[in-house]
């Protein structure tokens, strides 16, 4: 019987799961052969006995002593982007870009790359195009006509981790851009590329590689309608962003931060896409309103000035009531929390004794724009009231304000600026909740509770 060598084990190459000896069914995830041959790393497993007191050894330091890296930023040179990250690109840190195949996460990194505001070099390591085909794009998108960039970008097109690393030491750039986890691939993390194993085992070394130097790195990674092996969720626990690309159905792209270590998560970026790629959208005033005549506002629309990070954005909150089809009402809302729904309904049901729980309610946010900021609960309440009485709310009001569950109106934050922001772009009168008597303006109208607000919208 031939006798099993030391230094050979076998690994699931679906799962990575490792066994002694060959097996046909992996016992952890179920798959048939897939169950390979490879070789054990002896070199580099150095135990603490090992070390004893060499140079090698790992050191401590006192945490005073450390650099906290204050204003080590790159500028994305897209001032979406830059809002998203919390300021810029942070170095040492790892960015994944999560989004439905086409919505435009290879366009943004190309984009990024001519746009950086770094001298130093850009790797751009693409494993699912050819490199006449990435040229093609940047001749699109008209960056080709900046010659510096084009030549400090530096592109390769390879799927296999140590090609990449092999580069990446040799040239050293200062932000590395990879198009995607789902190609790339090592030997080592089994034999088909694709899987989870293979997208953690890649990713973890290409993390480590930037968190030694001062460099920054983006990842793409798709996402499929279940969300799992191709999905990114098994890589965002190993990296500080995670920044996720979603449409509607006017094309705008919004980019928004799931999880930040170096900023907000609440911050937004909005962009359109044309032949020219992802045109960055600073002026959101009016972007997501429907554009009809004043005196033709229909009942169940209410104006809310939300918040989005930093700065405030006005939407369209539309509500529509309809007797309930069977014994059980039910709630249709998916740019607003269906449980936000059904709570201000209730609170309009108890306090004003309106009626609701017979009906069926349909809630939408025009432009397709998911809010979830409390402050739009006061105008959703508005839009219900509107929608069951059929009575129309004025057309140049802006609502924002929390509602809680006695029906009090409370405070939300940077009322001010959403006031502000509302009178900038044409609207007269503002409802909103008691404020600073020093930030009260002549456009606030102040209620205390649902009752209040409905009375000085509606009178009687």
């Amino acid at each position: 019987m031939k006798k099993q060598r030391n230094n050979i084990i076998y690994k699931c190459s679906a799962c990575g799961h490792e066994e002694a000896k060959w097996l046909g069914r992996c016992p952890d995830c179920g798959e048939w052969n897939t169950l390979a041959e490879t070789a054990v790393k002896t070199e580099g497993s150095k135990s603490l006995k090992q070390h004893g007191t060499k140079t090698d050894a790992p050191q401590t330091i006192p945490l005073s002593t450390v650099d906290s890296m204050e204003g080590s930023r790159i500028g994305a040179g897209i001032g979406e982007l830059d809002r998203v990250l919390g300021g810029g690109i942070m170095k040492r840190s790892a960015v994944l870009v999560g989004g439905e195949p086409g919505i435009g996460k290879s366009t943004l990194l190309l984009q990024l790359a001519a746009a950086a505001q770094t001298k130093g070099r850009i790797l751009y390591v693409s494993g699912e195009e050819s490199k006449g085909q990435i040229k093609l794009r940047a001749d699109r998108l008209g960056l080709s006509a900046d010659k510096d960039a084009m030549n400090r970008i530096e592109i390769l097109c390879s799927a296999q981790l140590e090609e990449i690393e092999f580069v990446l030491n040799k040239i050293n750039p200062v932000l590395i851009l990879i198009d995607s986890a789902q190609t790339l691939y090592s030997p080592d993390a089994g034999a088909v590329a694709g899987t989870v194993n293979q997208m953690k085992f890649c990713s973890f070394e290409l993390i480590n590689w930037v968190k030694e130097r001062d460099s920054a790195l983006f990842i793409t990674a798709h996402v499929t309608k279940e969300g799992l092996i191709a999905g990114p969720k098994a890589l965002e626990h190993m990296v500080d962003t995670v920044l996720y690309f979603e449409q509607n159905d006017a094309d705008f792209r919004f980019l928004r931060a799931a999880k930040n270590r170096f900023g907000s998560v609440d911050e937004i970026g909005i962009f359109t896409m044309d032949e020219r790629g992802l045109s960055p959208i600073d002026d959101t005033g009016r972007l997501f309103l429907v554009r009809r005549e004043p005196s033709n506002v229909p009942a169940g629309v209410a104006i809310a000035a939300v918040l989005e990070g930093t700065r405030t954005i006005l939407v369209e909150i539309q509500a529509l009531c309809v007797p309930a089809k069977g014994s059980m009402s039910r709630v249709f809302s998916d740019k607003i929390d269906s449980g936000r729904v059904s709570r201000i309904s209730a609170a309009l049901e108890k306090h004003l004794g309106l009626r609701l729980s017979d009906q069926d309610l349909y809630v939408n946010v025009a432009g397709g724009i998911r809010v979830a900021e409390v402050g739009v609960e006061l105008a959703l309440a508005c839009a219900l009231y509107s929608a069951r009485t059929g009575l129309s709310l004025p057309e140049n009001l802006a609502i924002a304000g929390e509602v809680s569950l006695t029906g009090e109106i409370r405070p939300v934050r940077r009322l001010p600026s959403r006031v502000k922001t509302a009178a900038g772009i044409g609207f007269t009168s503002f409802l909103g909740p008691v404020a600073d008597p020093q930030s009260v303006s002549k456009e606030l109208k102040v209620a205390k509770d649902i009752k209040s607000a409905v009375k000085l919208i509606f009178g009687g």
